[in-house]
């Protein structure tokens, strides 16, 4: 058995004989320890073969070439947000493991690949998405199950995030009333009254906005259960995007209702106008126009905290945990994981619910009351 270069190449290839016949293939990698041990697994697998013994068909693959396989195969089922997240736990996962034969993967390397990332100070949720990552690959060509009784994810904090009380709302609204962009506080008051996520909200068309049944429908979202669900509007959130369609009296169903647009200043009074409108292309971001903003009002939130504020006051308020979750397009297994987060914020409700189990049942026509034995 030997490894080799092609004249001229820089990719190992490897050669060795069985019973007679002789095998010459590349390794695929320029490591030459890679290329030896790749050897030495394919004349097994030739030996394993010959023998009867069944045959691994994902013995030789590449962890490199088997996230490349799982990019391009989930790619058409994610939101485009899940590929970005995606694409980047594999950019971190490559560099350790990208030389790796996926059955040569055990839960050390795992181990180490975590203390690795911890040691580059990234957050324990981050490593374990990443593992997460690399578990998904793994499990896709049945070979996590050997390795996952001894694989441990690390203690990682469920931040549920924070929502704004009443003042704060105020405050950001009117500094969101001041900014540059004149679309951040529509945005915002309907981000507030809905729910809706920040790429949910901003890929919104006029096709998905009904104002007479006052509702928005909610295109391609985050997860499976979130796409296509309808949200109602309450009177703030409809007053919001009646006047917001207003600004826009030529709009076709197709447009964006948040397009992208250019501003300039002019005049001594530094008057703000728009001078560019590209309505079937979305904004970008709000990301300078909300951190000005917020940071003009003095509130430390994030924009997904609006969300945040509004499960929470949905839930303060005595809204049903169930419809909550349909709102929010949250599946099963999320749904599970939010009942722990928000628990703690609907226990005045539930003492209420609870006190219903005190009062005395309706007397009709003066019989008395079944009673239970």
């Amino acid at each position: 058995m030997s490894v080799f270069r092609r004249r001229g190449r820089n990719v190992w290839w490897v050669e060795f004989e069985y019973r007679g016949r002789r095998y010459r293939e590349s390794a695929g990698t320029t490591s030459k320890t890679l290329a030896i041990d790749i050897a030495r697994k394919r004349r097994r697998e030739v030996e394993e073969s010959a023998n009867g013994v069944r045959r691994n068909r994902n013995a030789a693959i590449l962890f490199s070439l088997a996230a490349d396989e799982y990019l391009a195969l989930k790619k058409s089922t994610w939101a485009d947000r899940t590929h970005s997240i995606e694409s980047a736990n594999i950019g971190h996962l490559k560099p350790h493991f990208g030389k790796f034969l996926l059955t040569d993967i055990t839960d050390h390397d795992i181990a180490r690949y975590q203390t690795y990332r911890h040691e580059q100070k990234a957050a324990n949720k981050t490593i374990n998405n990443e593992v997460a990552t690399l578990r998904a690959i793994l499990r896709r060509h049945r070979l996590w199950a050997q390795i996952a009784p001894d694989v441990r994810m690390l203690r990682a904090r469920e931040d549920v995030g924070r929502a704004l009380t009443i003042e704060e709302e105020e405050k950001l609204l009117r500094a969101c009333a001041s900014s540059r962009s004149r679309s951040l506080l529509p945005a915002v008051t309907i981000a507030l009254n809905t729910g809706l996520r920040h790429d949910e909200l901003r890929l919104l068309t006029w096709r998905q906005i009904d104002l007479v049944n006052e509702a928005i429908t909610v295109g391609k979202s985050k997860t499976e259960h979130g796409s296509g669900r309808a949200v109602p509007l309450n009177a703030r959130a409809l007053k919001a995007m009646t006047a917001w369609a207003q600004e826009f009296p030529d709009r076709k169903p197709n447009h964006y209702v948040f397009p992208s647009e250019k501003v300039g200043v002019a005049g001594n009074d530094r008057i703000v106008s728009v001078f560019d409108t590209m309505p079937g292309k979305a904004i970008s971001s709000w990301k300078v126009a909300w951190t000005t903003a917020r940071e003009a009002a003095l509130v430390a939130c994030r924009f997904h905290d609006l969300r945040h504020t509004t499960v929470t006051r949905l839930l303060e308020r005595g809204a049903a945990f169930a419809v909550v979750a349909t709102i929010m397009g949250w599946s099963p297994a999320t749904s599970v994981r939010m009942a722990k987060r928000y628990g703690h914020i609907g226990a005045s409700a539930q003492r209420d619910a609870m006190k219903k189990l005190d009062l005395e049942p309706e007397q009709k026509n003066d019989q008395p009351s079944a009673t239970v034995q």
